[in-house]
């Protein structure tokens, strides 16, 4: 009866943070200037901090995981995530070692997409974390997937006039990355 206050107030952080995170899952936009402001290197004291950039695989599997933290209720322990990366990514622990996560989570933190969670060593995205992990993950999700596995994987038939921009533009870039494929293969 005496923690009883205590849990419900636990409770009531876990609820709003879910309902927090259901809302902006729901309201993802891609914000430009924020992606050109997290590709950028960071400086915090001394240390330097590499930049956060769009196509970096490894960071954003990372964000995948750490939005699945709704069974975390009091943040990820470094080791939690290394085993849920490994997991989800189906790699071994010497692929993805610990002092590599331990890195990549040092980076998001000086970004501020990454807290600790109470006193203990545990960690949770911050609200600008979410933000950037959903744009980041349905980035890859919704454009950069299903291009890869598009209709485009063809050789484009330089007969054939595209019909829409997206086409156009895959067509002229694919004719770029041939000639360069060319003029490597000539040297």
């Amino acid at each position: 009866m005496n923690h009883l206050e205590a849990v419900r107030q636990k409770f009531l952080e876990v609820t709003d943070r879910f309902a927090g995170l259901q809302a902006e899952c729901l309201n993802v936009h891609v914000e430009f200037p924020l992606l050109q402001r997290l590709a950028l290197p960071i400086t915090i004291g001394t240390a330097k901090f590499p930049g956060i950039k769009i196509h970096d695989t490894r960071m954003i599997r990372l964000m995948e995981v750490l939005l699945h933290g709704g069974t975390a209720v009091g943040g990820w322990r470094a080791k939690d995530i290394h085993a849920a990366v490994i997991t989800a990514l189906g790699i071994t622990a010497d692929q993805y070692g610990l002092n590599r996560l331990r890195y990549d989570l040092r980076k998001l933190k000086a970004h501020g997409l990454l807290v600790r969670d109470g006193k203990r060593y545990a960690y949770r995205l911050s609200e600008k974390g979410t933000r950037v992990a959903l744009m980041f993950v349905l980035f890859h999700q919704k454009l950069c997937g299903p291009l890869a596995n598009s209709l485009f994987h063809h050789q484009p038939d330089a007969a054939l006039r595209p019909k829409g921009k997206l086409e156009t533009a895959f067509h002229k870039a694919d004719c770029s990355i041939q000639s360069i494929i060319q003029l490597l293969e000539a040297a």
